[in-house]
């Protein structure tokens, strides 16, 4: 249920540059394009959804695994997150109607496709709530307590997870300036530790640390089974539909929002494959396996591997910055997505009862934030075990990042461009990612 529109271009001819397609002159395009704060705040909120708490796990993953397999999977993995989250910019960016996800889903293949996919894609995001809302709570809670601030650990009162949650929320609502004003701090320094972390591992490089190169059967496979961890290590797409729908928001010019879009994609992609890779690997160069299998029986992290070559404070203050800020941040970038999601969908339900002109978007919006308090609370007050549910994360992020954006090239003939070898590599990657969780037990 495709609807033909021109997208907001204006007398596109075949061989435009980027200005003509957008309708202006040269020196208009430089200036409707200038890399301005806004810019700067989508680089920081994509970084900042990308270094998760479990950066200090990656190194010992990697380890378990071997560097040839980590290398194999990211020469597959960060080429093809790339592409999959440039066509799902160029997806969303190009919608007739980008108000949130399932309304650019419904815009392209009708409302009830829209519920179905907008579910989906609500799971995804459910999933990243509970995760974070338990971590921040947790790790916030122990941190006071091994500080001396606190003589119990609050993790246990109902109630301080609840004020917590409500001014992360708070903070979250108070709009993107605000947000990116208090992220840019925390995601500076967080990506400061992990290239410090890196660098501090450089004098205890062991070249035999390279190991044998393993057969091609078990090499492939292993490297499938990797992927999910080598691309959520620097994935950021939970933010990439709250980026594209505030560009659609602020731009005149369709060509505009996409450009800013993707440029922002594009600097926090290469900060943060340049960053973690070479954390990755520096880690790997400096630790055996049996290292690695000895941190992940002791359930350890990298922190803990370097804690002999600095001083034990040092550690300590890496381990509470890397630990809350990271958390934090990706709080605030799972927050947005989940907000526009929650948003699509109950404005999909609500328009089925119920002419548009009678929906108070305002009531809908406090709703949502009472929604997300309350279903985070939960997550909290039950301890459920959110690390158990991460395992279907991997297929979700199949299908919403690459073979629901691949769907819509194939059946929307008005994104017929994006068709090509990249559309493939996409749509290869999304299957290996749906089947990768069950490689893991073969």
């Amino acid at each position: 249920m495709y609807t033909n529109v021109e997208s907001g271009y204006r007398d596109v001819k075949p061989g435009q540059g980027a200005a003509g397609r957008a309708g202006m002159t040269e020196e208009e395009w430089k200036e409707a394009t200038r890399f301005d704060s806004t810019d700067r705040g989508w680089v920081i909120i994509s970084i900042g959804m990308a270094i998760g708490a479990g950066i200090v796990f990656l190194p010992v993953q990697v380890g378990l695994m071997g560097l040839w397999v980590f290398l194999l999977s990211s020469v597959i993995g960060y080429p093809a997150m790339y592409l999959f989250q440039r066509l799902f910019i160029n997806t969303l960016a190009e919608s007739p109607e980008c108000k949130d996800y399932p309304s650019v889903i419904s815009g392209y293949l009708g409302k009830n496709w829209g519920m179905l996919l907008g579910a989906l894609y609500f799971i995804m995001l459910v999933i990243w709530v509970f995760v974070y809302s338990t971590a921040i709570t947790n790790d916030s809670a122990s941190f006071l307590h091994s500080f001396g601030l606190t003589k119990t650990v609050l993790s246990t009162n109902p109630f301080y997870g609840l004020a917590l949650i409500c001014t992360l929320v708070a903070l979250a609502s108070r709009g993107e300036k605000v947000l990116f004003r208090i992220s840019t701090g925390m995601v500076l320094t967080k990506l400061g530790v992990v290239a410090v972390l890196g660098v501090a591992m450089v004098s205890e490089w062991n070249l035999s640390n390279i190991g044998m190169l393993p057969p091609l059967g078990k090499l492939i496979k292993d490297a499938v089974v990797m992927l999910p961890f080598t691309l959520t290590s620097i994935l950021f797409i939970q933010s990439l539909s709250p980026m594209v729908i505030s560009y659609r928001a602020r731009e005149k010019s369709i060509e505009v929002a996409r450009y800013k879009a993707m440029r922002a994609m594009n600097v926090a992609f290469v900060i943060l494959f340049v960053t973690v890779f070479f954390y990755a690997v520096s880690f790997t160069l400096a630790m055996g396996h049996e290292q690695a299998v000895k941190a992940s029986h002791e359930n350890i992290s990298a922190l803990a591997m370097v804690a002999s070559s600095m001083p034990g404070h040092t550690v300590k203050l890496f381990s509470l910055i890397l630990n809350i800020f990271a958390v934090m941040t990706a709080y605030f970038g799972v927050y947005l997505g989940f907000r526009e999601a929650c948003q699509g969908l109950a404005m999909n339900l609500l328009r089925r009862v119920m002419p548009e002109e009678r929906i108070n978007a305002d009531w809908v919006g406090k709703g949502i934030m009472v929604f997300t308090v309350l279903l985070s609370w939960s997550a909290i007050v039950l301890n459920a075990p959110v690390l158990s549910f991460t395992s279907i994360c991997s297929p979700v992020f199949g299908l919403v990042g690459c073979l629901i954006p691949a769907y819509l090239v194939y059946r929307v003939p008005f994104l017929d461009k994006y068709k090509g070898v990249a559309l493939k590599v996409i749509i290869a990657t999304g299957i290996l990612l749906c089947i990768s969780p069950f490689l893991a037990f073969a």
